[in-house]
């Protein structure tokens, strides 16, 4: 029976390209995802991939999801892609609670959440391949991110420290952090400013595509990266060499 990988935020962007990559290498692929239900819809139309939606944000919802991905795809999620993520950007003397609650509840207390529900069973099976997607400015830091930074950093300790926990279970927890990437994102920000302030910054000269993170994935997620653990890898054009 093909592995059972479940990706957050997974049916656009980043998380649509991993969701594919994985179910071209023979996972059965589940994606949760927040908000857009056309978006979703579309896509699972598109790959056959199903779509699940909750908030990661909240802990019994995602104990409700996972359940139910289980239930329809017949099997535990051995494979678990903490990708969902948003951004609240303010400066810091303006940026509010809210904005600040809201960013660390999806993007680092969403990790929590989502690894707490799958991690018993993976512990019970000695086997499970957690991979958290992270970002370039969580091991920088970027001017109107305060939140999201600090969230992203977290994303880092929480892959070190509970990879710390799962290697002697069998559970890998690696991460990916991602520098500029061709989603919609990053394709709505004026051109002037893509091409000269933020490409010059990218020593290979272009943006990355969703399909290049995708890949390290792949690589993480496989039986045999079982020697690879608390590891991140930077996929960042070379813009930032930690």
């Amino acid at each position: 029976m093909a592995r059972i990988a479940l990706v957050t935020g997974g049916s656009r962007g980043i998380g649509a390209a991993i969701s594919r990559a994985l179910k071209a290498e023979g996972y059965a692929v589940a994606a949760s995802y927040a908000g857009n239900d056309d978006a979703a819809a579309a896509f699972s139309a598109e790959t056959g991939i199903p779509a699940f939606k909750w908030d990661v944000a909240d802990h019994a919802a995602c104990a409700a999801g996972v359940a139910r991905v289980e239930a329809a795809l017949g099997g535990p999620v051995e494979v678990l892609v903490n990708n969902a993520g948003i951004t609240r950007d303010a400066p810091f003397h303006r940026m509010t609670p809210d904005q600040w609650n809201a960013v660390i509840g999806t993007n680092l207390t969403g990790l929590f959440n989502m690894t707490h529900v799958v991690w018993p069973g993976m512990r019970e099976r000695k086997f499970g391949r957690i991979v958290n997607i992270s970002s370039i400015n969580g091991q920088k830091g970027q001017f109107g991110q305060v939140n999201y930074s600090a969230a992203k950093a977290g994303d880092l300790g929480f892959t070190k420290a509970l990879a710390l926990e799962g290697a002697r279970a069998g559970i890998t927890v690696n991460a990916v952090c991602p520098g500029y990437i061709n989603t919609e994102m990053v394709q709505a920000v004026p051109e002037k400013v893509l091409n000269e302030v933020i490409l010059p910054q990218i020593p290979v000269g272009r943006l990355g595509e969703a399909e290049e993170i995708a890949r390290c994935v792949v690589f993480l997620a496989a039986d045999n990266a079982g020697y690879i653990t608390g590891s991140t890898i930077s996929a960042n054009g070379g813009q930032y060499l930690a």
